[in-house]
């Protein structure tokens, strides 16, 4: 194992896992216009090549994404914005926002979800509805990823199966044939690596070869990620973190992913056809807490642009 000095002078070397530092390579992490506000230079945290998926909450104006994307993408780094089905009235508005996003901050990726609004504000309700209309492809967008689910969504199947979810799939992978766009599926966060593994070897079972970017949640309290986890409808690897919580000595202990990124970078390690391609990062506990995390582990896969 290599060793890697870090942060100030005080810290100590660390030893870097050769399979985390090769796991975690090309990492992408999530922000919002708010939370991207309080960094003031991207490239002092993340590495060169970093993609940056920029988060679109329920009211939040178009004009705040498209300037955090130029802001972002000047810095020098991919920017994906999301695109939420349900919050986007017409396809007059899904073109408008394609025209801005490339034209003004010079964007050609996204991440196409249904988003969490229970009733729809306009036409769309669904990603497929989406890549359906055809706007990306003519903008030539060269990056569609749409959401993965390696725990059972019941907002999407209500009786705790996998049915909507297994057909969307399914229509996602003859989409991938007959577009020109790379596509990957972006998972909701997890927190234990078997179910996680299981999910991913029964994609490639159903025939789906879409990439996975396994959804990771950063360092954050312990009550911090229990209250996303509920919130974004987490399933059973919420367990890990409930029987963390019933040790009081940790309550208020930062939560971080070492252990399941270990488990499955070991995997990819011994398995170099498994499926999920990327870790993608979920900054709970705040984007410096979460690139600070990925430098002192991550070795040279994530060193700052700044520092290469």
């Amino acid at each position: 194992m290599a060793l890697l000095k870090f942060g100030s002078k005080n810290d100590a070397p660390v030893e870097v896992n050769p399979e985390v530092e090769a796991f975690l390579q090309g990492y992408s992490i999530e922000v919002m216009p708010r939370t991207a506000e309080k960094v003031e230079d991207f490239r002092t945290l993340l590495p060169n090549g970093t993609r940056v998926y920029i988060a679109h909450i329920e009211g939040t104006p178009i004009e705040d994404m498209v300037a955090t994307a130029k802001r972002i993408r000047g810095e020098g780094y991919d920017v994906m914005p999301h695109f939420p089905a349900r919050i986007i009235k017409d396809e007059a508005t899904l073109a408008d926002w394609i025209a801005r996003y490339q034209g003004e901050a010079d964007v050609d990726q996204a991440l196409l979800l249904a988003g969490g609004v229970a009733k729809p504000h306009g036409d769309y309700h669904s990603s497929m509805q989406l890549l359906d209309t055809g706007l990306f492809d003519k903008a030539g967008f060269k990056r569609l990823h749409t959401a993965g689910h390696p725990e059972v969504n019941t907002d999407i199947d209500p009786d705790g199966g996998r049915k909507n979810v297994n057909e969307a799939l399914s229509w996602k992978q003859e989409f991938s044939k007959r577009t020109d766009a790379q596509m990957a599926l972006a998972t909701q966060f997890c927190f234990d690596s078997k179910p996680v593994i299981e999910w991913a070897d029964d994609l490639k079972a159903q025939g789906i070869d879409i990439t996975v970017h396994i959804g990771i949640a950063g360092p954050a309290k312990l009550q911090t990620m229990i209250k996303f986890a509920i919130a974004c409808g987490v399933g059973p690897s919420l367990k890990v973190l409930q029987k963390r919580a019933k040790d009081v000595t940790k309550l208020l202990l930062p939560f971080e992913p070492t252990q399941i990124i270990t488990e499955l970078a070991a995997h990819k390690a011994a398995n170099p056809d498994f499926n999920i391609e990327q870790v993608h990062f979920f900054p709970l506990g705040g984007i410096k807490t979460n690139a600070t995390w990925a430098i002192n582990n991550g070795g040279e896969s994530a060193t700052p642009a700044a520092q290469a």
